[in-house]
């Protein structure tokens, strides 16, 4: 598809229910994957997986491209500036490092119980994209009410932790599954999507 077919197409490219499919299946895909459907499309194929997710669908449904979110110069780490790891010190952008260092000091702040997530690296991320940076300490107390509330309740990952959410309720249903089968089964799915997302998209 060029640019010039994209002009004469008539939004939306897709049924509803192609869309609705569309979302669960794209999240499997690997970021090469999505990156060839975005040039296939013509629309850019920089930013994160799940940038690239919601740029598809939203070109596909409205024709219109999303724009990047950038990081404003606040959240980033001055030049010639020392950010130490204490708790009032800012976490930001060039000078935050997900290391032993900053782990070992967020065991002390939060406890042995510490350890990186997916969750808090979103966190941190959508602080920075809201020109906010957060506090070592300010990070340590989101870490903790989050870590229980997962305790306290079931905690549904996010939709775009594909790999989780799988791993999660294969073993739900094959207890004394290995890594190598679960590994295999993963590999089995996200080969499953990638047929469904070929199907849907040739029909445009």
């Amino acid at each position: 598809m060029n640019k010039k077919e994209n002009a004469h197409k008539a939004f939306p490219l897709l049924k509803s229910q192609e869309i609705t499919q569309l979302k669960k299946s794209l999240i499997y895909l690997k970021m090469k994957e999505l990156q060839n459907i975005c040039i296939q499309l013509n629309i850019p194929k920089q930013g994160k997986k799940l940038l690239l997710i919601d740029s598809i669908i939203q070109y596909l449904e409205t024709g219109t491209i999303k724009k990047n979110p950038v990081i404003p110069k606040v959240s980033y780490a001055q030049k010639n500036k020392i950010y130490p790891l204490d708790p009032n010190t800012l976490i930001v952008k060039g000078a935050y490092k997900n290391d032993l260092k900053t782990r070992n000091f967020f065991k002390q702040l939060i406890g042995n119980h510490f350890h990186f997530t997916a969750f808090g690296i979103d966190w941190i991320n959508q602080r920075w994209l809201e020109g906010n940076p957060p506090t070592y300490q300010e990070f340590a107390t989101m870490w903790q009410a989050t870590y229980n509330k997962q305790k306290e309740a079931k905690f549904d990952p996010k939709q775009e932790w594909a790999y989780i959410n799988f791993v999660q309720n294969f073993i739900i249903h094959n207890p004394t599954a290995t890594k190598k089968s679960i590994l295999t089964s993963w590999k089995k799915e996200q080969k499953k999507h990638v047929t469904i997302v070929e199907s849907i998209l040739n029909n445009i």
